[in-house]
């Protein structure tokens, strides 16, 4: 089975450590999950290596910039190299911080037009502002116009200083969707824990796609799982969230969930494919 991982960040020794130098964000979190226990690193070689074995055709690196508010750099550096480096391989999406203003605008453009990156992505935990607020509309209108995808970062933030939960809200990005009804939206982390409400907002945006990327065996999580199998079967992408849960175990994990076998081909591959443009 081909598979595309649609957040997939190569655990080199430069990114573990840059991870764990994000003090002001996740130590808490990686402290209370024992990430630094669980880590482990490769060369950049012996990943692309370990992902053919794996059949991983392609992995999504999706960047973050959030020094605005917690003074943590782009990221996009590193992930152009990798991308560089392995063009087959990798397919790098722009972070970009909203309060950056036209800043953001033309890092995005440099980004995809200087480094081939083919996407966005924001945070609005960490950015401390919704989806829906006015600082990104700037952003989504250019990935209107270059005809990219933008990659919404939810979930609960478990443990990260000065994030609302309610800002990776559902509502949020359905008001997104509805006022840019040709971008094509990728909920990261399913919005979880409003599974329900996740669910029928992608259902009902033609444009919306969605991950459930570390929250596959939450509690009500096996609603993400129904909705493949049935209302959403075009929708779920597969996603790791690898390095902080390994990416080798998360495809073994898929494959023991309880998806049709039309579901798992789709949320593992052909969903992704379709979206990036790539062959089915």
């Amino acid at each position: 089975m081909k598979i595309i991982d649609f957040r997939f960040r190569p655990h080199t020794p430069e990114a573990i450590t840059g991870m764990l130098d994000q003090k002001n964000i996740f130590r808490n979190m990686f402290e209370y999950f024992r990430f630094k226990d669980r880590a482990y690193s490769l060369p950049l070689e012996a990943i692309v290596e370990e992902m053919d074995a794996l059949g991983v055709d392609k992995g999504v690196i999706t960047s973050r910039d959030a020094e605005t508010t917690y003074g943590a750099p782009s990221g996009n550096p590193g992930v152009a190299e990798m991308t560089r480096r392995f063009p087959d391989k990798f397919i790098g999406i722009a972070g970009l911080d909203p309060h950056k203003g036209m800043g953001a605008i033309e890092e995005l453009k440099r980004m995809t037009g200087d480094h081939g990156m083919r996407g966005a992505a924001t945070d609005p935990c960490l950015a401390r502002i919704p989806a829906s607020h006015a600082l990104y509309y700037p952003i989504y209108a250019k990935c209107c116009e270059l005809g990219l995808p933008v990659v919404i970062t939810t979930g609960p933030n478990t443990l990260v200083p000065g994030t609302e939960m309610d800002h990776a809200h559902p509502r949020h990005i359905d008001r997104v969707a509805r006022d840019f009804p040709g971008l094509k939206i990728v909920i990261s982390h399913g919005c979880y824990p409003w599974v329900a409400e996740a669910v029928m907002m992608v259902q009902r945006n033609a444009n919306v796609y969605m991950d459930i990327s570390e929250y596959e065996e939450m509690p009500l999580a096996e609603g993400y799982i129904q909705a493949a199998n049935a209302l959403i079967p075009d929708k779920l992408l597969f996603a790791s969230a690898h390095p902080f849960m390994d990416y080798k175990g998360q495809i073994a994990l898929y494959k023991r969930l309880p998806f049709t076998r039309e579901a798992l081909q789709a949320v593992m591959y052909s969903n992704a494919a379709r979206l990036l443009g790539l062959a089915a």
